[in-house]
């Protein structure tokens, strides 16, 4: 790191040798803001800046991370003017930037009869990787109303892009602007549209090396998945970001009075739009009327979710979607990044005591990032904290990942 202090110091006497003094006023005006402007230096190096916690209880994974994934030991250093958890989680969709990607849309039925939405960027240019049969893949599964439109899917995909990777986005049913054939969305328990589309995209290359990383939802979606399946599954490995361990302290925490005019009213609307459009099919099953009132996503999960899966009750559905509970069957190496100042899974529900019962688990902690935010850098447009995590972990597995449990 950088000595903040020799540069806090010289800084100060710049400033005083480029203002001359002429009277009393303007030198106390300019200690002041040097004094705050020192202050609040000192303050962000010893109390935001600091390295991340990493939970993992076998050495071997720990070490394979330390020497391929270094970002995870590192400090990660938030953006100065904004490193408070929802201010993060708030701008970093409006800051950061949108890389260009041309996707290949591909339609694929389930047993249902209902339709599922991927979006393939193929990579064909790939130097690294020429013949597409064994070119590794990378599923990626956005958050609670995301698609493969969203800017933190988008810079995975740049990332995958420059390491030669090809991606495929999973979109849950109804959201990507296609239509719904039967009337059935998606939830973060039921894992079933997610077992056919990795059965389908292993299908398609049996022979490239296959792994997955879940954002938020995607995320709790991804570890119930393998919770599930255990070392049954194609997947290589995983990472997994914010997910929301336990979703009945999640929706505690957005239904704080703050939290709630911040994030939760706004999620609501977002879930009741997605719906809305396929309102014709889903009145056959649901009072409509009803879950548009909802004003909480608790509302919304009880009117809509819990009884659209067929839960007794909204706790049955809360109980079934906290991937908390299925952390200790996970079979294959994953990586889970959290804040611990995120509001959408709160500090005291992660469960760091179940990670370090798993060998194949780590958790990454860091003190600021907020949601799905881990903004860095004095003006955070391109690059975040989780999507270098994201590149330096699937490069390590995809490069080095027969070393993992080898070291």
């Amino acid at each position: 790191a950088m000595d903040w202090q020799g540069l806090t110091r010289e800084l100060s006497l710049y400033l005083e040798s480029q203002v001359r003094v002429g009277f009393f006023g303007s030198g106390v005006g300019l200690s002041l803001v040097l004094g705050f402007g020192v202050a609040y230096a000192c303050y962000y190096l010893n109390s935001i800046a600091k390295k991340p916690q990493l939970v993992a209880s076998n050495d071997r994974f720990c070490r394979f991370l330390e020497e391929y994934c270094p970002v995870v030991t590192e400090t990660y250093y938030p953006t100065i003017w904004c490193w408070e958890g929802r201010v993060q989680t708030l701008l970093r969709p409006f800051i950061t930037s949108r890389p260009q990607v041309q996707y290949r849309n591909e339609l694929i039925k389930t047993a249902d009869g209902g339709q599922i939405s991927l979006d393939w960027f193929d990579n064909d240019d790939s130097s690294y990787y020429p013949d597409a049969s064994t070119r590794p893949t990378v599923l990626l599964l956005p958050g609670l109303t995301g698609t493969s439109k969203e800017s933190y899917i988008l810079h995975m995909i740049h990332q995958s892009e420059t390491l030669g990777y090809r991606c495929v986005v999973f979109n849950n049913r109804g959201i990507a602007g296609e239509e719904l054939l039967t009337p059935r969305t998606y939830c973060a328990a039921n894992t079933e549209d997610l077992e056919t589309v990795i059965r389908h995209v292993h299908s398609l290359h049996p022979s490239a090396p296959f792994m997955a990383a879940g954002v938020s939802m995607g995320g709790m979606l991804l570890l119930n998945y393998l919770g599930k399946t255990g070392r049954d599954t194609p997947l290589m490995a995983a990472a997994i970001f914010s997910a929301g361990w336990n979703v009945f302290e999640s929706v505690e925490s957005l239904e704080k009075p703050l939290n709630w005019l911040l994030f939760n009213y706004y999620l609501t609307t977002c879930l009741q739009s997605s719906i809305n459009r396929h309102r014709q099919m889903l009145e056959k099953l649901f009072d409509m009327d009803l879950v548009m009132k909802a004003r909480t996503v608790r509302e919304f999960d009880k009117q809509f979710t819990s009884v659209m899966f067929g839960y007794r009750s909204i706790d049955d559905y809360y109980e079934d979607a906290s991937p908390c509970r299925k952390l200790k069957s996970v079979g294959i190496p994953v990586l889970c990044l959290n804040s611990v100042d995120d509001v959408f899974s709160p500090a005291h529900a992660i469960p760091v005591e179940t990670a370090k019962q798993n060998a194949n688990v780590a958790l990454v902690l860091t003190s600021c990032g907020g949601h799905i935010g881990f903004l860095e850098g004095i003006w955070p447009r391109k690059c975040t904290y989780m999507d270098r995590v994201f590149k330096q972990f699937v490069q390590a597995v995809f490069e080095h990942g027969n070393k993992i449990f080898s070291m």
